[in-house]
């Protein structure tokens, strides 16, 4: 890809064009359904709902554009896992990526606009059929289903948004913590002032367990169902610090009896079928038809198969020396090396090529997949980590053992915390491998208030070059390696979209 422009440059050009339009632009979008757009039937509602969920991977126009890197999905997975220390970047790049691995943040970052925007699109699509619903009586199951559904997915939004945009939970007073703005009807006025930290979560929680006590028909795995309110619910008691609950709702879904781990046999093949396995308990559908290709899938950065992708950021160094005590661990056939004609591992810039590949490959297609969002390990390793905070040693083991079971480790299971280490590192570390990529490291690690250690070389640390250093001998001590848990750094900033619209919206720090 090309060089990156001048950081500093293009977000003042940005920043003025935004502060030329802002009275033309608007945080919600022009077209934006509404309750009196909609026809007041099942079908009429079910269409909206399936339009919201399509918002998620759909490349929806913003700003007057249409970008094939603008994807709810892929925005995700980089914006959270680029910021940790799972995946290396292998060079320069104008990709807004960019800013989540370097932590140069700005207003005007594209990513981070636009996934502010997009959440809030789909929001404002759950409300619609919310605000229809909520006040109807008699509704039909198929209804009630719906109105379940649209809960989940203002919840799962609005999680997501207060992850990325405010500090955790447990980093100072989540009562004065500024959180997210609660959208809680779609004909609510857009000047609003965000809630805190404390209000937003005990919205989502408020949310989700509507959505689960209306949720009681089976859509299939690209839908939400009870148990995916219910697996929700686990992740967003574990991030709150509520242990007791973390493992109440994990129970809930693992002994649901409607899921399955995958084995050592089938876990190679998971991820590129995940639509159709037992593990799955929701996954965003992809068609070919919604493939973005090498210009705008999540797998175009992550692998290349010499013409299929970018193929520019890899495994890192840390993740794999962590894993390479077990090389029968079945983790690794996600993990692709590059080798030369010689057999050497292959380099780009003196980075060795390590693709992912856990968002490749449904239907054979190097770019296509089906993205997981919840599935049955992240239960059992929920439930592992509140064991581990409550001391129940015993019982995090256990739930440790049952994903290494099924991973191809039966022999090297668990029987004690080994020395040096306490039961809370052994969590976290079989999360790590078990969860790579997958959005999950940069939240594990500040919620336990552990620092994202980069000490590897990459193109995470800002100013550097490939000409600045002498590859032959990896560089120690460079700045910016270690960004400390409690930093503002990790909190990305209020869209500048956001600020000039709503004066009621107090920027980030």
């Amino acid at each position: 890809m090309k060089k990156i422009f001048n950081i500093t440059i293009v977000g003042m050009i940005v920043l003025l064009m935004a502060i030329q339009s802002c009275k033309k632009m608007d945080i919600y979008p022009k077209d934006k359904v509404t309750t009196g757009s909609v026809a007041n039937s099942s079908d009429g509602i079910l269409n909206v709902t399936n339009g919201n969920y399509a918002m998620f991977k759909d490349v929806v126009e913003f700003n007057g554009f249409k970008d094939d890197n603008n994807c709810y999905v892929r925005q995700y997975f980089q914006m959270s896992d680029f910021a940790a220390d799972n995946i290396v970047n292998g060079q320069r790049t104008e990709d807004p990526l960019y800013y989540s691995f370097t932590y140069t943040h700005s207003p005007s970052q594209a990513n981070a606009r636009y996934f502010w925007y997009i959440s809030y699109k789909i929001i404002n699509g759950a409300n619609t059929v919310i605000d229809i619903l909520k006040g109807k009586k008699n509704l039909t199951p198929l209804e009630r289903q719906l109105e379940g559904e649209n809960y989940f997915l203002r919840a799962f939004c609005t999680f997501n948004l207060v992850r990325f945009y405010a500090k955790p939970y447990n980093e100072g007073d989540p009562s004065s913590n500024p959180g997210v703005i609660l959208r809680q009807s779609a004909s609510e006025e857009a000047a609003k002032a965000r809630a805190s930290v404390k209000e937003t979560y005990a919205f989502v929680l408020s949310d989700l367990k509507s959505a689960a006590s209306l949720m009681d028909q089976s859509r299939g795995k690209a839908f939400a169902s009870k148990e995916a309110a219910w697996a929700m619910l686990s992740r967003v008691y574990l991030n709150e610090g509520d242990y007791n609950n973390t493992i109440a709702y994990s129970d809930s879904v693992i002994n649901s009896g409607k899921f399955k781990l995958e084995t050592s046999a089938s876990f190679p093949t998971y991820f590129a079928n995940a639509l159709n396995r037992d593990e799955t308990i929701w996954a965003i559908a992809f068609t070919p038809a919604d493939n973005r290709g090498k210009f705008g899938s999540i797998a175009s950065m992550l692998y290349s198969d010499g013409n299929s992708g970018w193929g520019e950021e890899f495994a890192s160094k840390s993740l794999r020396d962590v894993m390479s005590a077990h090389l029968n661990d079945v983790r690794w056939d996600y993990i692709d090396t590059l080798h030369t004609a010689n057999g050497a591992i292959a380099k780009k810039n003196g980075i060795e090529i390590f693709y992912i590949t856990k968002f490749s490959f449904q239907d054979g297609d190097p770019n296509l997949s089906s993205p997981v969002m919840f599935r049955l390990a992240e239960m059992y390793l929920n439930r592992a980590e509140a064991y581990a905070d409550k001391g129940n040693v015993s019982s995090a083991l256990a739930d440790v053992n049952k994903i290494r079971k099924n991973r191809g480790l039966q022999n090297t299971l668990y029987s004690s915390v080994p020395a040096g280490e306490t039961v809370l590192d052994v969590v976290l570390n079989e999360r790590r491998i078990e969860l790579a990529f997958e959005g999950f490291r940069l939240w594990d690690l500040l919620r336990n208030h552990r620092n994202i250690v980069r000490d590897y070389w990459g193109y995470h640390i800002p100013g550097l070059t490939v000409s600045d250093i002498d590859l032959s001998h990896p560089p120690t001590g460079y700045p910016n390696l270690v960004i400390p848990w409690n930093s503002p750094k990790v909190q990305y900033y209020i869209p500048i979209d956001e600020i000039l619209a709503n004066p009621l919206c107090k920027q980030n720090p």
